[in-house]
């Protein structure tokens, strides 16, 4: 399996453990059968570390690739990837923003992105103003909305980019706070439920989903 094979195998995982028991020796098998190992002796254990879902040591023999293999766009995505994992997500975003820039079409790459700006928006122990928290939303709703377009089939980009507008609404919608505006609010919640609603079109009978749409009806409905 080459790297960029491995790259897309990662973004497309959805569980900190790779792809499963099964997935996980079907790609070691052909990891070992199919590719030529990397040269710098740190990707090949970064590799190994993210086989073994070990991301921790992922992160820091991928780091000591740096700056040698900054250039590739694999090795920083593994990189992003870990550093996501292992809860790094500021330098998770200066590592996909790097891929982004070297892969402008890396669909995985925005993806992760904003899943790390949009965690960050929301940690409450985080000390950042409401105006650094919806930027950051709003730099994870423009990665969600590039992935969509590079690839509109892909569920969980509609449904993470639900939770985006609808944490973006919840902000906004916060009565008693600077930046409160009820219509931006009301904007966020409709395009919050439009994305769920599109996620239960692709997926039918998602119950957490049914529920989400109910959520956000009741905050936009309850705003003051």
């Amino acid at each position: 399996m080459k790297r960029n094979e491995l790259s897309f195998f990662l973004g497309k995982s959805k569980r900190g453990i790779i792809g499963g028991m099964l997935c996980l020796a079907i790609f070691t098998a052909q990891a070992q059968t199919t590719e030529t190992a990397p040269s710098n002796p740190n990707v090949r254990l970064g590799q190994k570390a993210l086989i073994d879902g070990d991301f921790k040591a992922a992160a820091n023999h991928l780091q000591k690739a740096l700056p040698a293999e900054s250039g590739d766009p694999d090795v920083m995505y593994m990189l992003g990837y870990s550093q996501y994992q292992i809860g790094e997500y500021k330098k998770a975003l200066a590592s996909f923003g790097k891929v982004i820039q070297l892969r402008p079409d890396h669909e995985s790459a925005y993806y992760y992105r904003g899943k790390a700006n949009n965690i960050l928006a929301v940690q409450t122990d985080l000390k950042i103003s409401s105006s650094s928290r919806e930027k950051m939303l709003n730099e994870a709703l423009a990665d969600y909305t590039k992935a969509i377009e590079l690839n509109a089939g892909d569920v969980k980009y509609y449904q993470n980019r639900g939770i985006a507008y609808r944490d973006l609404g919840i902000l906004r919608g916060t009565s008693g706070t600077a930046n409160y505006d009820k219509a931006l609010a009301t904007e966020a919640y409709d395009k919050s439920i439009a994305d769920f609603e599109q996620v239960l079109t692709m997926t039918p009978g998602k119950k957490d989903i049914q529920t989400e749409v109910k959520k956000a009806k009741v905050y936009r409905d309850n705003l003051k």
